[in-house]
């Protein structure tokens, strides 16, 4: 680990929306935008010098085109001369439009980036080829396995022998700690409120409700209650030279390829990959944040890295499952989350966080963050 290491400096998010609800009207920029402003103003508020924006990057999966990230910049007023670039790796794009910001750091530049990912499920075009329209582009070429995310867990569940109880009861866990999150008010200081929504809406999944909903397949154990709701929200850290801020240093990062015909997965070799790389353990990282995108897939994950049922590190204000799941924004909203479990919260310095997602077509992507005061 190296002090010359960039650092998160501050971390927004907006509330997620169940697509088709309270920000469904809005497009990817008027999204993106006052995250990007909120963050910026935390970061000038905690800088021991002044800020030079050199970039706006953010992940988008589904988006109009037309690189929102370079729309989001101007819409936020930075200035014609700060560019803006749109990454898209899927479910980790966020997380990855953070490393790549992180990555033009290290390499000299010592201006600061905006990084981040938004997505707005409700406005995503249709896509077609011919006139004929589409349901989603392909995650792999012809030859290949390319099941749909929702197949891919109950895939994984029955290759891994995962039952609907467990698959339940982790739902139920993680809708529980989001409760207990939001009535405590541990997500008001990284908020930012939009079109009068305040908290996310998806919060709710009593166990007795759970355990009543039909499977998605015949004689299969996911339902639509250990299935994330798909969300509209967006998500901006403020990455920094080492030395501007107190914050979490960005100690390492990891992108993996794994078997596309069970893509879930992926965030488990991409954390073990990361953790070898700086020498540390599982039993080291006082936080994780890995997207919940199905309860299968979180306990598949969970299941290779050793990791127990219910480990109050792994998502203990409620994951993805609890608060929704806004495809792009994701990877950086588990940064948000780490920032204020470990930034916000006091944690002491040296305490190791991890965000992670996996990733459709058979990908993972981890980061390992520290907190530096």
């Amino acid at each position: 680990m190296s002090d010359e290491d960039p650092v998160i400096i501050a971390a927004r998010r907006t509330p997620i929306g169940t697509r088709g609800r309270a920000l469904a009207r809005l497009r990817v920029e008027e999204l993106a935008a006052p995250t990007i402003v909120a963050a910026l103003a935390d970061a000038e508020s905690a800088a021991r010098s002044p800020l030079e924006v050199a970039d706006v990057l953010l992940g988008n999966c589904m988006g109009p085109g037309g690189n929102p990230a370079r729309v989001a910049a101007l819409a936020s007023g930075l200035g014609v001369d700060v560019p803006g670039g749109t990454v898209d790796r899927q479910c980790g794009s966020g997380l990855a439009a953070v490393v790549d910001a992180v990555a033009a750091i290290r390499a000299g530049d010592r201006r600061v980036r905006i990084a981040g990912g938004v997505e707005s499920a409700s406005t995503a075009p249709i896509r077609s080829v011919g006139g004929v329209a589409y349901d989603r582009a392909a995650f792999a070429p012809d030859g290949f396995p390319d099941p749909d995310m929702t197949r891919a867990a109950e895939d994984l569940a029955r290759h891994d022998g995962i039952s609907r109880r467990r698959q339940d009861d982790h739902a139920a866990r993680s809708h529980a700690r989001a409760r207990a999150a939001r009535d405590a008010g541990r997500f008001d200081a990284e908020l930012v409120a939009l079109a009068g929504l305040r908290s996310d809406d998806a919060i709710g999944g009593a166990q007795p409700l759970l355990a009543r909903l039909p499977p998605l397949f015949l004689g299969g154990s996911v339902t639509a209650g250990t299935s994330t709701r798909i969300g509209d929200g967006a998500a901006t850290v403020v990455v920094a030279p080492p030395g501007v801020a107190p914050g979490l240093a960005v100690r390492a990062s990891a992108v993996i390829g794994c078997d596309p015909a069970l893509p879930g997965v992926g965030a488990a070799p991409a954390i073990d990959q990361v953790l070898r790389r700086l020498g540390v353990s599982v039993a080291d990282v006082t936080a994780f944040e890995i997207v919940e995108a199905f309860a299968a897939q979180s306990l598949a994950v969970l299941d290779r890295l050793g990791i127990a049922e219910g480990d109050p590190r792994v998502c203990a204000d409620g994951g993805a499952l609890a608060l929704g799941h806004p495809w792009g924004a994701s990877g950086a909203i588990a940064l948000v989350r780490l920032y204020t479990r470990l930034a916000r919260s006091g944690a002491s310095a040296g305490s190791l966080g991890v965000a992670a997602a996996s990733v459709g077509g058979g990908l993972g992507i981890a980061a390992v963050v520290q907190v530096v005061r």
